[in-house]
């Protein structure tokens, strides 16, 4: 069969023209997926004080003790979605551990209720941020700026043979106890995940890890955050060996796990104030020391949104 040489080209023309609608259909189905979340409400947060943003601006919902943030990340990622009213609730509490989910807490002011009572077959979306205080990393801090100071004072060396005069603290005939909690803070965060879905059958579940507290170098942070130069290294070990194992379990559970730690790095306690995501012990912006200010919450937030799209 013979085809004139117009009517071809028509018919190339008019082919190019489907396929050039057809894959600006393509585009666009797949832009609104990239922008579409993949769960809205109603919207259940769950975690401990890196989630409820204590003293950041301004104080939200009960009990006073939780220091809850309305500028926290599950306040920011609720407002994205256009989650209001009672489809959004946020029962974060400063302090909780992995018990406080299906306990009562009782808080200097107040008790929050257990925090997975918030949870029905209705929920559609669940952020949990929590492991902290299960392996005590608060006082850890604490006792490794303490002996860092004395380290510093005492000559940075001269008295004190080692650099790590806290995981020495830590150390127990070759064997590390802050390793073992976080192990033992895996095994329980299995089985409230397990919870979670029985509770919530049809929610997605996002575990959100914890943001860089101490820079990568090691070099310390001087008054910021006085610590011996090994320590920095053994506390920057111990945060991410924790969030590896909040990822391993949120992952064998089906949830989706977010990483905030590395959009934060060089956004640390010893990072300039004016980027800083987390305050030293002196915070020049109001948050609660070693812990988020309200850049850092906008970042975990963005780091959740991320996950969710």
């Amino acid at each position: 069969m013979t085809i004139h040489p117009r009517t071809a080209m028509v018919g190339v023309l008019m082919a190019c023209a489907t396929l050039a609608t057809m894959a600006g259909v393509v585009r666009s189905a797949h832009d609104q997926a990239q922008a579409a979340p993949a769960a809205k409400g109603p919207y259940v947060a769950l975690g401990d004080s890196y989630t409820a943003g204590p003293k950041i601006p301004g104080r939200t919902g009960t009990p006073a003790g939780c220091d809850r943030s309305d500028h926290n990340y599950p306040a920011l990622v609720a407002s994205w979605l256009g989650v209001k009213d009672t489809g959004f609730r946020d029962v974060s509490c400063s302090g909780a551990t992995l018990a406080d989910l299906t306990r009562p807490q009782v808080t200097d002011h107040g008790t929050n209720p257990p925090q997975l009572s918030a949870l029905s077959p209705k929920t559609r979306l669940v952020t949990l941020g929590i492991g902290g205080n299960d392996i005590g990393f608060g006082s850890m801090i604490r006792r490794c700026v303490t002996l860092g100071v004395a380290y510093q004072a005492l000559g940075s060396g001269k008295y004190i043979p080692e650099n790590t005069p806290c995981e020495r603290h830590y150390l127990n005939d070759g064997s590390d106890r802050v390793k073992r909690e976080i192990e033992a803070t895996g095994e329980r965060l299995a089985g409230a995940l397990t919870e979670i879905n029985r509770r919530a059958p049809q929610a997605r579940v996002y575990v959100v890890g914890y943001p860089a507290i101490l820079p990568a170098d090691g070099n310390g942070c001087g008054r910021e955050l006085p610590l011996a130069p090994g320590d920095m290294s053994y506390l920057r070990e111990k945060e991410q060996q924790l969030n590896s194992e909040l990822r391993e379990r949120a992952q064998a559970s089906g949830a989706v796990y977010v990483d905030t730690y590395g959009p934060s790095e060089g956004r640390d306690a010893c990072s300039n104030a004016a980027t800083r995501w987390i305050e030293p012990l002196v915070p020049r912006s109001p948050a609660v020391a070693v812990h988020p200010n309200a850049r850092g919450e906008r970042g975990m937030a963005d780091a959740v949104l991320d996950a969710l799209r």
